[in-house]
C-alpha cells in the first residue's frame, strides 16, 4: 500500500495539471504577417516554443531545471545550447498597465539590448509562464505581447488553457550540448550552403602537367602552365531571390609580387570550346584583330563564342604567407592569408545543374601560391516575378591564350562587341571590371587613365578606375619593398591594383538602351609605355520578366 501512495499522488498531478497554448501573430509596422506566428505551448513546467515554418530550430523554458533550451538540427547531427534562467536580461523599468491582452490585465518592462528597446506586457494571473523570445519576461510571468523598436510587434492572439497540445523533442538524449559561440556559428552556418571547390591547392608555374583524359566531374584540372585551377561542380537550386557569395582565401608559397587573380566559370552554350582551348591553346576560337594588326582569340563574344563570365577580380599580396617569417618587424602584425569576399549573385546561372569554375592567377614561380575556393548560397523563401538574365561580352582575362597578350589589345585599339539586348529585361546593367598594370613613371598601373564605354557611338560611362586606399591592406604584403621616404610599394595609389584587395566591377546602368542590335566599345587612354597593359571584362545581367500565368 505504501508503494502505490507515490504513483497515486503521480497519477494526480498529471491529471491535474493543465496544458496552456498561446498563438502569438506578428506585426510588421502594425500589419498583421500571415504564415508568420508563433505557438507556445506551457504544461507542468516545461515549455515549447514553436515558430511556424521553422523546421531545424526547436525552442524551449525548462523551468523545472531552470533552463532555455535551443536545439538545432544540422549536418545530421542535434545540438543543444543552455542558458540559465539566472542570466536573463533584467528590465531597466517596470511600470503598471492598463493594457487589457486576450482578457488579462498587463503590466509592463521594458529592456535594452544592442540599443534595441524591448517592451513588454506580461500578466501573473495565469499558471502558464514563459515568453515567445526565451529572453525576455520577469520571473513568474506571462508575456503576451512584445514590441521590438514599436515596429515589430508579438501579441497573442489565443489563449486555451484546455490545449490537449503535446510537447515533443523534449528533452533529447542525442542533442550534443555545445557552447554559445559554438551554437551561434553551426545555427549560421546551417542557413546557407557552402560548395567546395578548392581546399588550399596550389597554383604555380610547371614545365609539365598531367591531366587525364577526357573531362571528369570533381577532378581539378591544372590548366595553362598551372596557372589555372578549374574543377566541374554541382550548383544547388539557384533561384532570383536568392544571394550567391564566392570566397577566395589565398597564401604565397613562394611568389614574393603583386599577381592578377581571377575567378571564372564557363558558360553551358559553349563549354566545349573553351575547354579545348584552355587544354590545347585557343587556336581554334573566334579571332578579335586589332589596328596593329595582332589578332586577339577568344576576347569578345560572337555569333559562335561565349567568353567565360568573370566572377571576381582580385590582387594577390606581397608574399602573405611565405615570406611572414622572413620579413620581421616590430608591430608589424603580418596576416595569415588573404581572404576576398564578393557578392556575385547577378553572375551565378539559375537553370544549371552543373558549372565549371575556374581561378587564375598569373605567375612564373614554381613555389606559386596556395588557395582554398569556396561558394556560398544564401536562398530565400521567395518567388519573384522574373529570372536572371547573364549575357557575358568581353573577357582579356580568360587565362586560354597562354600568354597574358590579350591584356595589350588597347595599345593598339579599342574593344568592340555586338549584342542584343531582349525586350522583356528589367534593370539591365552592364558589370565592368578592369585593371591597369605597368611600371614605375609611365606605368599606366600608378598613372590614373581614363575608361570609356560607348554604345552605337554614344558615351554611356566614363571612370578613371584609381584606388587611394592601398595602404590600408599592409599588413597583407610582407615582401612589400620600403622606400627611403618609410612608404612600401604596396602603400601607393594604383589603377585598381591594390595588393591584397578585391576589384570589383563598375555597375554602368543601361535602362536607357532600347531592345534591339548593338555596337559596345571600351577606349582606355593606355600610356606608351611597352610594358603598359589593361585587363577588363563585361557582363549584363537583369531580370528577365516571367509571362503571367492565366
Amino acid at each position: 500500500m505504501k508503494n502505490l501512495v507515490p504513483l497515486i499522488f503521480l497519477l494526480l498531478t498529471v491529471l491535474n495539471s493543465k496544458t496552456t497554448t498561446v498563438t502569438y501573430t506578428k506585426f510588421s509596422e502594425g500589419k498583421a504577417l500571415e504564415n508568420d506566428s508563433t505557438v507556445y505551448i506551457y504544461s507542468d513546467g516545461i515549455a515549447s516554443v514553436i515558430k511556424v515554418g521553422e523546421s531545424k530550430e526547436h525552442y524551449y523554458i525548462d523551468f523545472k531545471s531552470g533552463n532555455t533550451v535551443e536545439m538545432l538540427t544540422a549536418n545530421g547531427k542535434k545540438y543543444q545550447l543552455l542558458n540559465p534562467l539566472s542570466d536573463l536580461p533584467v528590465p531597466v523599468s517596470t511600470e503598471k498597465d492598463t493594457l487589457v491582452i486576450a482578457g488579462f490585465k498587463t503590466e509592463k518592462a521594458v529592456y535594452s539590448a544592442f540599443s534595441n528597446k524591448i517592451e513588454v506586457w506580461f500578466t501573473k494571473e495565469t499558471e502558464a509562464k514563459g515568453s515567445p523570445s526565451l529572453s525576455y519576461f520577469p520571473e513568474g510571468s506571462l508575456i503576451l505581447r512584445l514590441d521590438v523598436n514599436s515596429g515589430i510587434r508579438y501579441q497573442a492572439k489565443t489563449i486555451d488553457t484546455s490545449s490537449k497540445d503535446k510537447i515533443s523533442g523534449y528533452p533529447d538524449p542525442e542533442a550534443v550540448s555545445v557552447s554559445a559561440p559554438e551554437y551561434e556559428e553551426l545555427v549560421i552556418k546551417s542557413r546557407y550552403i557552402t560548395i567546395p571547390v578548392f581546399e588550399k591547392e596550389q597554383i604555380n608555374w610547371q614545365d609539365s602537367i598531367v591531366n587525364p583524359e577526357g573531362w571528369q566531374a570533381g577532378f581539378t584540372y591544372r590548366l595553362n602552365r598551372g596557372n589555372i585551377l578549374l574543377k566541374k561542380i554541382k550548383l544547388p537550386k539557384i533561384t532570383p531571390a536568392g544571394n550567391a557569395f564566392l570566397k577566395v582565401t589565398a597564401w604565397s608559397n613562394g611568389d614574393a609580387y603583386d599577381r592578377l587573380g581571377s575567378v571564372f566559370i564557363l558558360t553551358e552554350e559553349n563549354e566545349a570550346a573553351a575547354l579545348e582551348a584552355l587544354r590545347n591553346g585557343a587556336g581554334n576560337l573566334p579571332e578579335h584583330t586589332g589596328m596593329n594588326g595582332a589578332t586577339y582569340k577568344g576576347v569578345i563574344r560572337t555569333d559562335g563564342f561565349t567568353p567565360p563570365v568573370e566572377l571576381m577580380r582580385f590582387i594577390t599580396s606581397f608574399g602573405v604567407g611565405a615570406f611572414n617569417d622572413k620579413v620581421q618587424i616590430n608591430n608589424y602584425n603580418w596576416a595569415d592569408s588573404v581572404v576576398y569576399v564578393q557578392d556575385v549573385t547577378s553572375l551565378i546561372p539559375q537553370n544549371d545543374e552543373e558549372v565549371w569554375i575556374g581561378i587564375l592567377i598569373g605567375n612564373y614561380d614554381k613555389g606559386g601560391h596556395y588557395v582554398s575556393l569556396e561558394l556560398d548560397w544564401h536562398p530565400w523563401n521567395e518567388e519573384v516575378p522574373y529570372e536572371k538574365w547573364i549575357l557575358p561580352l568581353f573577357n582579356t582575362v580568360n587565362g586560354m591564350d597562354g600568354g597574358g597578350s590579350y591584356n595589350k589589345i588597347f595599345q593598339g585599339d579599342s574593344l568592340t562587341v555586338e549584342f542584343e539586348m531582349p525586350e522583356n529585361i528589367e534593370d539591365p546593367y552592364l558589370l565592368f571590371t578592369t585593371t591597369g598594370h605597368g611600371g614605375w613613371g609611365g606605368g599606366d598601373e600608378f598613372n590614373p587613365k581614363l575608361n570609356q564605354i560607348f554604345v552605337d557611338g554614344r558615351e554611356i560611362y566614363k571612370v578613371i578606375p584609381w584606388r587611394t586606399d592601398c595602404s590600408t591592406y599592409r599588413m597583407s604584403n610582407p615582401a612589400s619593398g620600403n622606400f627611403e621616404n618609410g612608404l612600401s610599394s604596396s602603400d601607393f595609389s594604383r589603377s585598381n591594383w591594390c595588393p591584397g584587395t578585391l576589384t570589383p566591377p563598375y555597375l554602368v546602368p543601361l535602362k536607357d538602351i532600347e531592345p534591339g542590335h548593338h555596337v559596345m566599345k571600351i577606349a582606355i587612354d593606355i600610356g606608351k609605355e611597352d610594358g603598359n597593359s589593361w585587363a577588363v571584362s563585361g557582363v549584363l545581367t537583369g531580370n528577365r520578366k516571367l509571362e503571367e500565368k492565366k
